[in-house]
């Protein structure tokens, strides 16, 4: 998972995803060549965000839900739109970017990931993706802070 590249797609960060069966982006995406070098490493759902402007943007969805080795998914730029309730619908995994705050949280048996920025460096935060694991029914996600 990437989020707040904000167009600056570093190498460390399509090294770090390679080997990925899916790539999550979670907004911020500065622009549509970002999501094609994406998808040069796998399927991608990118969702736009509050800086994403212009055509290429106009078509991203604000958010998504998928099926992710039979767990519900759903992938959002800011965490507070999140405008249901995740444990009624039933999802267990909620992405979000934008506070460029890397972040692994479960709450109430659902997991929040923030994967940070992969992007331009905000203030002192570190440069970071997510990767998430799930297998037999069991969610892991760490963060991998990147070299910059």
């Amino acid at each position: 998972m990437i989020s707040d590249t904000h167009g600056l797609l570093r190498p460390a960060a399509l090294t770090a995803l390679r080997g990925s069966d899916l790539v999550i982006h979670a907004g911020d995406v500065g622009n549509a060549d970002v999501i094609a070098r994406l998808c040069a490493l796998a399927p991608v759902v990118v969702v736009r965000g509050n800086n994403d402007k212009g055509a290429w943007a106009a078509r991203l969805p604000d958010t998504v839900r998928i099926e992710v080795g039979g767990l519900r998914v759903l992938v959002l730029h800011e965490a507070t739109r999140l405008r249901l309730d995740p444990v009624a619908a039933g999802i267990g995994v909620v992405v979000s970017g934008h506070s460029h705050r890397p972040s692994v949280v479960r709450r109430e048996g659902i997991l929040y990931v923030n994967p940070g920025s992969a992007g331009p460096r905000r203030f002192t935060l570190p440069i970071s993706i997510a990767r998430l694991s799930i297998s037999g029914g069991r969610i892991r996600s760490k963060i991998v802070e990147l070299e910059p």
